[in-house]
């Protein structure tokens, strides 16, 4: 499933194993695809998510029936269809390509290989455990959090970024450099249209 927190100072989403109970505090979409993640990790998203959702103190509240279900999704490309329906449209291929790209930097920043081993989940059928190899390592993985990474956004993850938002922008047929507050005229255009 794609998670992503109820508040967060950034809206960013993640896979997590659906053997995994989520708490009350996630929102979980019951999603495993990347052009679904791709779309969701979109600043078009983020953007229409910030306008429709509500805050805690001054933390936006992600709340799903005014951003999840009113986001108006690329148009062939939407959650209620299986991922195997647009497996092969280029526009859901490029989208995959950049989520998948995003998706790995951010793991390898959060997990080095130096910093981190892998071993089998005691208990047969969950997930593996990633562990840090020794104190030091603990010490460094400590501070790597999806937070603090966002807090940074380094030029690696500025342009990961980028690049999904264009391969996004294009599947909505958009000019790829489009601003936000066109997409957002856009989005609310087509959600209407949608009714």
């Amino acid at each position: 499933m794609i998670v992503t927190p109820e508040v967060a100072k950034h809206r960013v989403f993640v896979f997590l194993d659906t053997r995994i109970v989520p708490d009350k505090n996630l929102t979980a979409i019951a999603r495993d695809d990347d052009t679904t993640f791709g779309i969701l990790h979109s600043r078009f998203h983020e953007a229409w998510s910030l306008r429709l959702g509500t805050s805690l103190e001054d933390r936006p509240r992600y709340t799903p029936t005014t951003t999840f279900e009113t986001y108006p999704f690329p148009e062939g490309l939407t959650p209620n269809l299986p991922a195997a329906a647009y497996a092969n449209d280029p526009r859901a291929q490029r989208i995959v390509a950049a989520a998948r790209a995003l998706d790995a930097a951010r793991g390898r920043w959060l997990n080095p290989p130096d910093l981190v081993v892998i071993e089998p989940e005691v208990v047969a059928g969950y997930p593996d455990r990633v562990l840090p190899k020794d104190e030091a390592a603990a010490a460094v993985l400590k501070e790597r959090t999806l937070t603090k990474l966002y807090n940074a956004r380094p030029a690696w993850l500025a342009a990961l970024h980028d690049d999904l938002d264009r391969a996004v922008a294009a599947a909505y047929g958009w000019p790829e450099d489009i601003g936000i507050e066109d997409a957002l005229e856009r989005l609310l255009a087509l959600n209407l249209a949608r009714g």
